[in-house]
């Protein structure tokens, strides 16, 4: 039996959450718990190809008790290799700060420790010395960009060997995109429903009607002049119980994204970096944009800043806000 490799004796450099390398301490840093687990997952997974006796133990940083991280890091019986996750780093408790410190300095053998920290200053100290002693650092941040998320899920197919299409990632992301554990979770159900290539009909069939797609729908008709169906989805969503809000928020979104576009030249990609798109975001911004001329978008981006104000307090009927809005919107592109 090997022990865990040792950190390197150099700044810590970040670490992909997809591929964690061993170490004897492990940090995951961030607020994002789906992206904490999955390295955690990638951790033990290699530690248990190592050796299936792997022993885990589990400790909570704000309810610790002096002594215990030396404990449970100590060897067992057979000595089995241990696996040992700290949560809730970011309320840590001093007691666990102090036996943090001193155990860093010597690490057990065969003990990979894992330390998850939501953020924040708390245990700078520990923090700092953790850096110093060169241990990986994975950064667990959420995605928040709509190109991060469609790089998530394009990842999430190549990774099950799999293909999905440019559309359907859009729809994928608009469907569920506002959780990363709801992301991945669709991912892999489509993954495992569904044969050949993803397209946008497979994510509308089993995610269409989330009031996120339904919204994307709405948004679609309206900036490609298409009235006739952005208010007939629109009266759908309304009468099924969709909230005006997140209609306006989708249509705005859209409108923002042709506007960015509008004039500029230079490829997909190109535009993606600079605009911090993805390049099917470009792609189809630049399709509705050829529907739009300059005052058009003007009138647009005006009826959505009154009506973002309406749906959200600013009058009596919302109802009515959200369908001037998409009236004037549909009637405004050039079809």
């Amino acid at each position: 039996m090997s022990p865990a490799p040792r950190a390197a004796q150099r700044p810590a450099a970040g670490a992909d959450w997809r591929d964690v390398p061993l170490a004897p301490v492990v940090l995951l840093f961030g607020p994002e718990d789906f992206i904490a687990s999955r390295a955690v997952d990638d951790i033990r997974a290699k530690l248990r190809a190592q050796n299936p006796e792997l022993e885990l133990t589990s400790l909570d940083a704000s309810h610790y008790t002096a002594g215990a991280l030396g404990m449970v890091a100590s060897p067992s019986l057979f000595s089995e290799p241990k696996l040992i996750q700290v949560s809730a780093l970011a309320s840590m408790a001093d007691d666990f700060l102090v036996d943090a410190l001193a155990y860093i300095k010597d690490p057990a053998p065969d003990v990979t420790l894992v330390l998850t920290h939501g953020g924040g200053t708390r245990g700078k100290k520990l923090l700092d010395a953790l850096k110093a002693l060169g241990a990986p650092r994975v950064e667990c941040q959420p995605l928040k960009k709509d190109a991060e998320k469609s790089s998530f899920v394009s990842a999430e197919f190549s990774r099950a060997k799999r293909r999905i299409d440019a559309q359907a990632v859009h729809a994928l992301v608009a469907a569920v995109g506002a959780s990363l554990s709801e992301l991945a979770a669709a991912c892999s159900q489509l993954i495992a429903d569904t044969t050949g290539m993803v397209s946008s009909d497979d994510v509308d069939k089993y995610y269409g009607g989330r009031v996120e797609a339904t919204a994307f729908r709405v948004a679609d008709a309206a900036l490609a002049g298409n009235a006739p169906v952005a208010l007939s989805t629109l009266r759908h969503a309304l009468s099924t119980g969709v909230d005006p809000v997140p209609l306006v928020a989708a249509l705005a979104m859209k409108v923002r994204q042709v506007a960015k576009v509008f004039s500029l030249r230079g490829s997909s990609a190109q535009l993606a970096r600079d605009l911090g798109m993805s390049p099917w975001q470009v792609d189809a911004a630049r399709r509705d944009a050829g529907h739009w001329s300059g005052e058009a978008l003007v009138v647009a981006i005006k009826v959505l800043a009154e009506a973002d104000a309406q749906v959200k307090g600013a009058a009596k009927d919302p109802v009515y806000a959200v369908e001037r809005a998409v009236i004037v919107i549909a009637t405004s592109a050039r079809r």
